[in-house]
């Protein structure tokens, strides 16, 4: 499976906090990658080359981001698990222009940019972790200057193309 995302530099203790929130609440992908915002999710691998040269023709310039808002997205019954998202309000139309040009067809879900901060065995567990998010962490101001083209294998993630813009 082939992913694009954006990878956001971060002042020292918002990456910080950000990767121990992700560590503790999302470890399975916390120990793959560090935060970012995925632009292309569970391409084929026969896409890589298309995935490339896209990248290669983007023209598009860095831009800042702000996550200063949380969302929760509770999984259908009858799983009663909740993922814990952070989003942007400055920097979601650049992330979305992105997404969509990167994406030819749209998806069966609409698109909104995020960063996940954790899976959670219920809802009530990650309002919780929301709460306290909301009142040390936010809000997070980055940069997004690197998108990069990743393969996950059984070894986990390779980078197959970066680019800066």
């Amino acid at each position: 499976m082939l992913f694009v995302v954006a990878l956001p530099l971060l002042a020292e203790t918002d990456d910080t906090a950000l990767r121990r929130l992700r560590a503790q609440y999302h470890p399975g992908e916390a120990a793959l990658i560090g935060p970012h915002f995925t632009l292309v999710f569970g391409a084929d691998d026969g896409e890589a080359g298309r995935l490339a040269d896209a990248l290669d023709a983007l023209e598009a310039r860095p831009f800042w981001f702000m996550l200063d808002r949380l969302a929760r997205h509770d999984s259908a019954p009858p799983a009663r698990t909740a993922y814990l998202f952070a989003l942007p309000d400055d920097g979601d139309a650049e992330l979305r222009d992105l997404h969509d040009r990167l994406n030819p067809r749209p998806g069966p879900v609409p698109f909104e940019p995020h960063l996940t901060l954790g899976l959670f065995g219920t809802a009530a567990a990650a309002e919780q972790v929301a709460r306290i998010v909301q009142r040390q962490h936010l809000p997070i101001r980055g940069r997004i200057e690197t998108l990069a083209l990743l393969r996950r294998g059984a070894d986990g993630l390779e980078t197959l193309k970066t680019r800066v813009l």
